[in-house]
């Protein structure tokens, strides 16, 4: 694999792999140069499916790629890869898996990555949380649909997660809808840490906030009991030379963060 993708640092069973790639080792040109996974990218399809190609050489598993909505429903990795195989992806945020060399996958370009296993490296998910996602519970649902993958008598065993490269809090500005939102979904409990996510910027008549993403998320994977939560320190608006960030480019690719087990 290129130096340059993150491995995650996170404590998963030596059986679950996990990577983030980068702008580095594809064959894209332009502003989606070089490793762009996206085919709604306005890239060339060619170069996408030799950077594809390029991604199932890397780690030797096939991946599951979803057409992303910005929603909450989670699809099974394998349905998934079988949908994708037939020209005809399936509509989700987030995949799960107990299957061994299956890859749940997404892709980000300033939206926040979320990876998945059980302590026991028996299942893994991965989790598309855009704001909008976010705030849908897609998180929520992606825990429990790794659960239901778990023997019956062990659905409550430990989950552990990876945040990977998203938008930071100091470039993400958003109106006071998102902000709003987060708060009429937050519980009593939640609802000082959520209004701490939101830092007031610029002319207080407008109401619109800096917010962190990874803050909210780690609210939202408290709430399904996963507390051993990794990584959430990369910014994608921060750094153009290695991510891609729609929202400082608009023209850009598609980076991915996949999750699988090797037996």
């Amino acid at each position: 694999m290129p130096a340059d993708w993150i491995v995650p640092d996170w404590p998963a069973p030596a059986n679950v792999r996990a990577v983030f790639t980068t702008r580095a080792g594809g064959v894209s040109q332009g502003p989606q140069a070089t490793f762009n996974l996206g085919y709604k990218a306005d890239d060339d399809p060619d170069a996408v499916r030799t950077n594809r190609e390029l991604l199932a050489a890397r780690t030797g598993v096939p991946s599951a790629f979803v057409a992303q909505v910005h929603g909450p429903r989670v699809v099974d990795a394998g349905a998934a890869l079988d949908a994708l195989n037939a020209g005809e992806p399936l509509q989700a945020d987030a995949s799960a898996t107990s299957a061994v060399g299956l890859a749940s996958i997404v892709m980000v370009a300033d939206c926040l990555p979320v990876l998945l296993c059980d302590v026991q490296g028996r299942a893994v998910a991965a989790a598309h949380a855009g704001w909008r996602g976010l705030c849908a519970g897609v998180i929520e649902e992606t825990v429990r649909a790794l659960r239901a993958r778990l023997p019956r008598d062990d659905a409550d065993a430990s989950v552990i997660a990876w945040l990977g490269p998203c938008i930071g809090p100091a470039a993400f500005e958003v109106g006071p809808e998102v902000r709003e939102a987060f708060l009429a979904a937050a519980s009593p409990q939640e609802r000082e840490a959520t209004r701490a996510a939101f830092v007031a910027h610029g002319d207080p008549g407008i109401g619109k906030s800096m917010a962190d993403l990874c803050a909210l998320a780690r609210l939202r994977l408290a709430r399904e009991g996963v507390t051993s939560v990794s990584g959430g320190k990369w910014c994608t608006v921060a750094e153009p030379s290695r991510f891609y960030s729609y929202r400082r480019d608009r023209m850009t690719g598609r980076m991915a963060a996949l999750v699988w087990r090797t037996n």
